[in-house]
């Protein structure tokens, strides 16, 4: 199977401006495998539907994703076109990933959507939006969403368009195994992977589909420092079953390498990695991804 190796920018980047073509620039010609961004609307993070196309727009082999884009808020059929759009303008390197979004009233706020709705939008929205791709007329009637002889033109390069999910709640492993053609958690352990494969699988195959040996990946945040004490807290609220936090976010290129090593002993083979720090400026960017490249790309078999 192959190893993949591509870099996010996260949820907190600052990169909105010329800088942001600077790293793009970098990551293609360092190849690395994929970009891949957020959706936070109260963040400086750009627009993930803009900042892919951007990307897409100067480059050749550079694949684009999202990590997550929030399903519900979002039209399906419009979102559904956009990026068919993009997979074909970009010759197939499109990679969707989707989430509920962030457990944050802010963001609820402006997606217009209340906690207690999103997994049931989510749901029929995927539905809606794999309709559009696959179907040439979508008649859709759900409990939000209501379509008869919908046509939905152009239809994704990649057929069919792959869809990526994450988390590591019983319910999310769940709705993996259900909806999704790869699996990108985050903030996990290479013990929780090997965990959670067989739940995915066994759900998967309860409603006769597979997700595809070589589509279990992993989001890795690494650091080049000690943790600070505030994000150490937040992974403990985020993790209360760990006794080692730092082990969600290794420390240095040996210790990220390491740590990529030994989720590849258990099968995962798609990795995205992120620095918990921004390095600040466009030098220091492609520095810290040059570093990351000699260090990392080799791994890619």
């Amino acid at each position: 199977m192959k190893v993949r190796i591509g870099f996010g920018f996260g949820a907190r980047t600052t990169l909105n401006d010329s800088s942001f073509g600077v790293a793009v620039d970098a990551l293609e010609r360092l190849r690395f495998d994929s970009l891949w961004l957020s959706d936070r609307i109260g963040g400086e993070v750009p627009d993930p539907l803009v900042a892919m196309s951007f990307a897409a727009g100067r480059t050749k082999r550079l694949k684009v994703g999202m990590s997550v884009m929030v399903l519900p808020g979002h039209n399906p059929v419009v979102l559904a076109k956009q990026l068919a759009t993009l997979d074909r303008l970009s010759d197939g390197r499109l990679l969707p990933g989707f989430g509920l979004g962030a457990a944050d009233p802010h963001e609820q706020q402006a997606f217009g959507v209340e906690r207690k709705e999103r997994a049931k939008i989510f749901d029929e929205s995927l539905a809606v939006m794999r309709a559009c791709w696959n179907e040439a007329e979508v008649t859709f009637h759900g409990e939000r969403f209501h379509y008869d002889r919908l046509r939905v033109l152009p239809k994704p390069k990649q057929q069919p368009l792959e869809v990526w999910l994450g988390g590591i709640a019983p319910s999310e492993l769940k709705r993996v195994g259900r909806l999704a053609d790869g699996w990108l958690p985050s903030f996990v352990t290479p013990a929780d992977v090997a965990a959670a494969r067989p739940i995915i699988e066994q759900v998967a195959r309860e409603h006769e589909r597979e997700v595809p040996a070589d589509h279990f990946g992993a989001l890795i945040p690494y650091s080049h420092a000690p943790l600070p004490d505030a994000l150490i807290a937040g992974l403990a609220a985020r993790r209360p079953d760990l006794d080692n936090i730092s082990e969600l976010v290794p420390q240095g290129w040996d210790q990220l390498l390491a740590h990529i090593d030994r989720f590849v002993d258990v099968g995962t083979t798609k990795f995205v990695v992120l620095p918990i720090s921004e390095p600040g400026s466009e030098d220091a960017w492609v520095s810290e991804l040059e570093a990351a490249a000699a260090v990392l790309l080799p791994r890619q078999i």
